[in-house]
C-alpha cells in the first residue's frame, strides 16, 4: 500500500477513530494532533495557536475579515500581506507536506486533501452521519451536555467548512472533494473502516491493471 489517505469528518461522526483503525491495518503512521505538535516545533507558533485556528472560523465573512481582510484584498508584500491564521495555516501545510513525503500516513482534518491536492498517490476521505447518532456519541463518548450537543455539534461543522472553505477552493462536505464518502452510522466503525481499506484495494487493483493492459 503506498497511499496517503487523508479524512475529513462532521463532527462526532467516529472519522478520526476510522482513520486510526486504518494506519493500525496498514501500519503507518496516524497524525491528528500530532501534525500540531510538529507544526509548533517548526513554526516557532504556540501549540494553543494551532489548535485554535479552527476554532475562529465562526462565520465566513467574519473568519475573511478576521484573517487580514484577505478575501477582498490587503496591503503590503510577501509575509508582511499574510494574517497571523494565514501563517498558522502555512506552518500547519509545510508539516503536512512533509510528513506525506515520508511515505503512507493518515492524516485527519487540517485541509489535507487540499494541501497534498497536487500528488497523485492521496486517497480523500469524507465520514459524516446522522445528527441523532452524533449526538449520541458526542453524549456517551465525548462527555457532551444533552441539552446544548446538537447546538454545539452544528457550531463546530460550521468552524470546520468555513475554515476549509476559506482556505481552499473546495467545499468541506462536497461529493466531488473526495473520492470517498462514507456514512458510518449506518455501517459502523470497524466496517467503515474496512470499506476505506477495501477501497484501496481495488484503488491499487485497477491501477496495476491499467499499466498492464
Amino acid at each position: 500500500m503506498n497511499k496517503i489517505i487523508t479524512i475529513s469528518r462532521q463532527y462526532a461522526s467516529g472519522g478520526r477513530l476510522i482513520g486510526k483503525l486504518v494506519a493500525e491495518h496498514y501500519n503507518i503512521p496516524f497524525y491528528d494532533n500530532d501534525l500540531i505538535t510538529l507544526a509548533a516545533k517548526e513554526s516557532g507558533f504556540t501549540e494553543k495557536i494551532l489548535d485554535r485556528a479552527e476554532d475562529k472560523a465562526t462565520n465566513s465573512l467574519i473568519y475573511s475579515i478576521a484573517m487580514g481582510l484577505n478575501a477582498f484584498g490587503v496591503q503590503g508584500y510577501g509575509a508582511d500581506a499574510m494574517s497571523i491564521d494565514d501563517k498558522v495555516f502555512l506552518a500547519q501545510s509545510n508539516v503536512i507536506r512533509k510528513v506525506a513525503a515520508q511515505g503512507p500516513c493518515v492524516i485527519i482534518g487540517r485541509c489535507a486533501d487540499y494541501v497534498l491536492r497536487e500528488k497523485t498517490n492521496v486517497i480523500n476521505v469524507f465520514v459524516w452521519a446522522d445528527i441523532s447518532a452524533r449526538i449520541k456519541r458526542a453524549v456517551d463518548e465525548y462527555g457532551m451536555e444533552r441539552p446544548k450537543a446538537e447546538e454545539n455539534i452544528i457550531k463546530v461543522d460550521k468552524k470546520r467548512a468555513n475554515y476549509y472553505n476559506y482556505h481552499s477552493d473546495r467545499k468541506w462536505g462536497k461529493a466531488d472533494t473526495y473520492n470517498l464518502s462514507i456514512k458510518s452510522d449506518d455501517i459502523g466503525i470497524d466496517n467503515a473502516a474496512q470499506c476505506i481499506i477495501k477501497y484501496i484495494e481495488l484503488a491499487e487493483q485497477n491501477a496495476r491493471q491499467g499499466e498492464s493492459s
